[in-house]
């Protein structure tokens, strides 16, 4: 790291240093708060981290600008200096790198063939006016609601996602579209809520309905629409890899339609949220799981499965299970998990302890690496009818008086054999 080109630009530079005039004009696109997880680290991460971020065996000058507290502290190469300090540019290494024309001093070295834009420079010096604040991987962070953001006109707003909306286009120079045409109005809802096109009839009721509320009434229409499920389940099933066959060779066919069918209907139920994810991930480790609830846990079973016969049943056994790992880390924790399973994760916070850790967690299913040709792999659960459900209730009831009766403990067995007893001769 060179050092010594900006040792003086740094000590002679007071708090409120001058910007390039690029940067000064990148200012106004900017927007009011900076976030860092959304408009910096990406920055840090393309720009940055090959050689101040976490691979130890790349990184240059001691700087490592992933986390926060080596990135705030004094630079060992040169005592008295910061590569940030929070709320102040003037006094922030990165600052005069960024912005300087000098090669010997400018960062990203022009050998690196990176190089940042005017924006990219406004949004980091920004950011460390406004106190350079990190914030953990956005994976971690519990959602909050935003505070809405002011706008120009305010009169046209009527809820709080056009603020939202109209605060960016005023950022961006542009002012919002004339309101769309009913005809368009409902077309666009109904493709959004049922992914199908609205009927000639349904336009022509939304027409002539002059009631205030007209568009809340259409769009309560939609969500209570069978096909407001299938919809939403779409997404849901290329999240969960759904298939209906098993992927490899002869690719079979698995019998797996009723965990789909859930899903639209867990959907159509507006099933909270909470027991949604809690009955995928461990339905069957509830007390007490209903059917339903086992049901739900297939979503841990729609990897691939393998029918061929000279295959090795552990190595594929092992494939599940690292795939059930890297579908969880997907779906619900938004990261990457790959990457883990053969060393300590560079870019994402998971270790290869961690991984694994996980993989256990999975790898407690009774199953076998290659399944049968025919019937269903194991572990499976039955689901039969309403109609099979009431005859096999019967049946069960049968059973259980024969079990009793059959039982070697039975009072009426004692009694008789008692009686017998008493009977013999001394």
């Amino acid at each position: 790291m060179r050092l010594a080109p900006v040792l003086a630009l740094v000590f002679l530079a007071g708090c409120a240093p001058d910007k390039p005039a690029d940067v000064l004009e990148a200012e106004n696109r900017l927007p009011e708060r900076i976030d860092f997880n959304y408009h910096v680290r990406p920055i840090l991460s393309d720009r940055c981290f090959a050689c101040h971020g976490p691979d130890a065996n790349k990184r240059e000058a001691g700087l490592r600008l992933d986390i926060e507290e080596q990135a705030k502290a004094e630079l060992t190469e040169s005592p008295g200096t910061y590569a940030i300090v929070e709320g102040k540019p003037g006094r922030s290494m990165l600052f005069h790198r960024i912005v300087s024309d000098d090669p010997e001093a400018q960062m990203p070295p022009p050998e690196s063939n990176l190089a940042l834009t005017a924006d990219e420079k406004a949004v980091l010096i920004r950011w460390i006016e406004q106190g350079a604040e990190y914030k953990p991987h956005w994976a971690f962070i519990p959602p909050g609601k935003p505070a809405t953001p002011a706008t120009g006109t305010p009169a046209w707003v009527r809820n709080d996602i056009d603020a939202f909306v109209l605060n960016r286009l005023e950022r961006e120079g542009l002012t919002p579209a004339p309101e769309a045409s009913r005809e368009t109005l409902i077309r666009r809802v109904t493709f959004d809520l049922t992914g199908l096109p609205p009927t000639l009839e349904e336009i022509d009721a939304f027409l002539a309905d002059e009631r205030p509320d007209a568009y809340e009434q259409v769009v309560d229409r939609l969500l209570a629409s069978p096909a407001y499920g299938e919809q939403m389940a779409a997404a849901w099933l290329d999240v969960a890899r759904y298939a209906d066959s098993h992927g490899y060779q002869d690719d079979g066919m698995r019998n797996v339609w009723p965990w789909r069918d859930w899903v639209i209907q867990s959907f159509n139920d507006n099933q909270p949220f909470d027991a949604f994810v809690t009955w995928q991930m461990a339905g069957d480790l509830l007390p007490s799981p209903t059917k339903t609830q086992l049901l739900a846990t297939a979503f841990n079973r729609h990897h691939m499965q393998s029918q061929e016969g000279g295959i090795v049943p552990e190595e594929y056994r092992v494939e599940y299970v690292a795939d059930r790992v890297q579908t969880l880390g997907t779906a619900f924790l938004g990261l990457t998990m790959q990457c883990a399973r053969c060393h300590d994760h560079k870019y994402d916070p998971v270790t290869q302890k961690e991984y694994f850790e996980l993989f256990g967690f999975f790898n407690s299913v009774n199953e076998f690496g290659n399944i049968p040709y025919s019937g269903e792999a194991a572990p499976t659960v039955i689901l039969p009818s309403p109609e099979a459900e009431e005859a096999l209730a019967g049946i069960q009831a049968e059973i259980a008086t024969l079990d009793a009766d059959a039982d070697i403990h039975n009072p009426t067995y004692d009694a008789g054999f008692d009686a017998w007893l008493a009977g013999l001769a001394p």
